[in-house]
């Protein structure tokens, strides 16, 4: 079992445990609750203490992070792995592989190769991902290897996608419109009235062909926003999007890529920031795409 330790600061001196992990660690009040059912799940100094105790500046608070239950089945099932430490993994996600199980998708998403990955190294644990990628779209996908530090992430790291859509774009430029769920079976995404608000931030990078690169941050995280929001407010869907209307002449999944990603570690609050060279459109579209999208990603960095 993971555990996590802090050193009580001077000016914590005499708070209750409980305020302490909540206020200080970033413990959730679930998590809270979870670790006083763990035999020595909170210790001062090696000795068992609860919530109402009092903590001690100088002392050392231990936390034993209570076991994951319910792991995907593993199927042996290759995945990129970019990093991974005890508490994050990130990945560098093909396309073709969904990232839960679903009907029809029971032992062929990352999930299971995640819980394949996780019994090689005689790790287990349930998955996490912090952002998710649809089947098709490919590039950095962020999961967590325990509850702690899923809390301490949820909605506190930043990414880029990079798609190249159908038509010639130039400047920035951002969509708001609500998105819904089509009328007809299956998945698909609309924008119309009584759907979620959903924000799109994009930048053209580079045009040729008709075509144009973009780098995409989003404000909102609905379903299909990116592919949404391209084929259905500009008319521009994305370049092999068949399910949007995009054409798959030349490459046969969205033209869509998690490319950049950074945060910081939840437990050593360390910035950490990572990138993708993996956009197999860009490569297949030429030197000019290819070129831009490495210089793109080379600026992110540079600003993280």
């Amino acid at each position: 079992m993971r555990r996590l330790t802090y050193i009580v600061p001077p000016d914590k001196d005499g708070i209750c445990v409980g305020r302490f992990l909540r206020g200080y660690c970033q413990v959730s009040s679930r998590m809270v609750t979870k670790l006083k059912r763990v035999p020595n799940g909170i210790t001062m100094d090696g000795v068992h203490i609860r919530t109402v105790d009092f903590v001690k500046a100088g002392s050392e608070i231990a936390l034993i992070l209570p076991e994951d239950e319910r792991p995907a089945e593993a199927s042996d099932i290759p995945i990129a792995v970019v990093y991974e430490d005890d508490d994050v993994i990130v990945i560098d996600k093909q396309a073709g592989l969904p990232v839960h199980p679903t009907h029809g998708h029971y032992d062929d998403t990352l999930a299971n190769a995640y819980a394949a990955h996780l019994e090689k190294s005689g790790q287990k644990g349930t998955f996490r991902p912090i952002n998710r990628l649809d089947r098709d779209t490919t590039g950095l996908l962020l999961a967590c290897k325990n509850a702690y530090s899923c809390s301490r992430l949820h909605g506190h790291f930043d990414k880029r996608y990079y798609a190249i859509c159908q038509g010639v774009l130039e400047g920035t430029g951002t969509i708001d419109a609500p998105i819904r769920r089509c009328d007809e079976p299956g998945i698909k995404r609309e924008v119309g009235e009584g759907g979620q608000r959903a924000v799109t931030n994009w930048r053209a990078l580079y045009s040729e062909n008709g075509l144009t690169l973009l780098e995409i941050e989003l404000e909102t995280g609905r379903t299909h926003q990116i592919r949404t929001h391209f084929s259905c407010c500009l008319d521009m869907p994305l370049v092999g999007d068949e399910m949007y209307g995009g054409s798959t002449d030349v490459i046969k999944t969205q033209a869509l890529h998690c490319g950049m990603m950074s945060f910081v570690h939840p437990v050593s609050d360390k910035p950490l920031c990572f990138v993708s060279d993996k956009f197999e459109a860009v490569n297949i579209l030429g030197t000019g795409f290819s070129k831009a999208y490495n210089e793109a990603v080379a600026r992110y960095e540079q600003t993280v």
